[in-house]
């Protein structure tokens, strides 16, 4: 993509409203832009990161061991559904509106109520079960305060998985397959939830009426609106709306009272829903007796928004945005610094040869995402600062100085020190 081309534009100056860091990045490096109090607009970069975390959650969604088959499911739901619940009095945050003929309708907040009669269509014996349904969609929810940004907003992308199971045990284990597929998830964005860097923790929280315990993942920032408590031997964590109190509370794991508090912003959770749905609406199935049973369900969520505000909280420097490479707008950043033939020359070769697809060492067709700063009239700390803001993993800089050695500078973002590469071996390079 050549910047000049690109739909977009990079601010210094952001309202004083604006507080969250990932909030003042995206808006000054020009991926999103507000249209109204907790509804936004993805601009080009900001789309190209949030369908690289739909590409990561997707694959995940679809392989060994979660199995799931994607569908699309309607925004616009009917109040009969809601009904049959009970959420259509009891579910405040849900955006309610009239049809014609005086017909109520709401708006998708979350689809319980809209897969539990698409199964029942298919459901009838223990043959059909397990079954597993998701979808990546917008979802409305009417927040009182949308705040920090992308992190709590009106209007979100979300992934919303369903399970259907004969009985308990069955759901016990995909629960436990569907936490370890997020922990994948979440590691390949990076907010890592192993390993040595972990910043989003699997937290256990309230299950509501229809099971003990459900599991929230929380990113850590101090924008987030939650309060998590943290234990310093399992790396368990309790969040502070189940009653929290430091001196009775254990860890689930390893029954240690030794915690660090901490703000964190939910990106994702599951839970066992039991038979709350699929009992409103006689979801049953017959089983090898042909005795029928009400279906268990668990359902799994994962705000892809909500995502890519965490991946800015956790990734950033003074200078600005500093993007993990599985989610980058683009791999690199190509930057002629001075405005002469042979330099002007070079860099567009070398922009089509990397854009180019090519075949890589694992023998695949694989084409390098690169942003070209084409732009004339701009300097070189300009061309600079704004490669810094927006975060792109590695930074290409072209010059004379660099040619005299048939060479070009390479930076990776979040490294202090570039070096020199020959041109030849770029492509090897980034490859690896």
């Amino acid at each position: 993509m050549k910047q000049s081309k690109l739909f977009y534009k990079t601010t210094k100056e952001i309202g004083e409203d604006i507080q969250a860091t990932s909030h003042k990045l995206l808006v000054r490096a020009g991926f999103i832009d507000q249209l109204m109090a907790g509804v936004y607009t993805f601009l080009p970069l900001g789309l190209k990161v949030l369908n690289k975390i739909e590409g990561i959650i997707r694959k995940n969604m679809v392989e060994a061991p979660v199995c799931g088959q994607e569908v699309l499911m309607p925004a616009l739901t009917p109040k009969e559904n809601w009904q049959k619940t009970g959420r259509w009095e009891d579910f405040g945050a849900l955006f309610k509106l009239k049809g014609l003929g005086d017909k109520d309708y709401a708006l998708g907040a979350t689809h319980e109520e809209i897969v539990v009669p698409l199964a029942q269509k298919v459901i009838l014996s223990y043959k059909d079960l397990p079954l597993y349904l998701f979808q990546i969609q917008t979802k409305f929810r009417n927040e009182p305060r949308a705040k920090s940004g992308i992190l709590r907003t009106r209007e979100f992308v979300m992934k919303d998985l369903y399970s259907f199971h004969t009985n308990q045990e069955d759901l016990d284990n995909y629960y436990d397959k569907v936490d370890k597929s997020y922990i994948k998830i979440f590691n390949e964005c990076g907010i890592p939830a192993s390993g040595k860097k972990v910043v989003t923790f699997k937290t256990w929280a309230s299950g509501g009426s229809f099971s003990n315990y459900s599991h929230e993942y929380q990113t850590l920032t101090e924008s987030g609106e939650d309060t998590i408590h943290i234990c310093q031997k399992c790396g368990a964590a309790i969040n502070d709306e189940i009653k929290f109190e430091q001196k009775n509370c254990l860890a689930p794991r390893c029954k240690s009272n030794d915690f660090k508090t901490a703000k964190a912003v939910e990106v994702g959770n599951i839970f066992k829903l039991g038979t709350k749905y699929s009992l409103p609406f006689d979801l049953k199935f017959r089983d090898k007796d042909g005795k029928e049973k009400p279906v268990i369900m668990g359902c799994y969520g994962i705000g892809l928004s909500r995502i890519l505000g965490a991946i800015v909280e956790v990734n950033n420097d003074g200078k600005g945005i500093i993007w993990p490479k599985n989610v980058a707008p683009f791999l690199v950043h190509l930057i002629p610094v001075e405005n002469n033939k042979k330099v002007k020359d070079v860099s567009e070769k070398l922009y089509q040869n990397l854009s180019s697809f090519v075949k890589t060492s694992d023998g695949q067709a694989k084409r390098i995402e690169v942003l070209y700063d084409d732009r004339e009239g701009k300097s070189v700390g300009e061309k600079f600062s704004e490669a810094d803001l927006i975060g792109i993993p590695y930074r290409i800089v072209v010059s004379e100085r660099t040619l005299e050695k048939n060479s070009v500078e390479l930076k990776e973002r979040n490294v202090q020190k570039s070096q020199l590469i020959k041109i030849n071996k770029i492509l090897k390079l980034l490859d690896n």
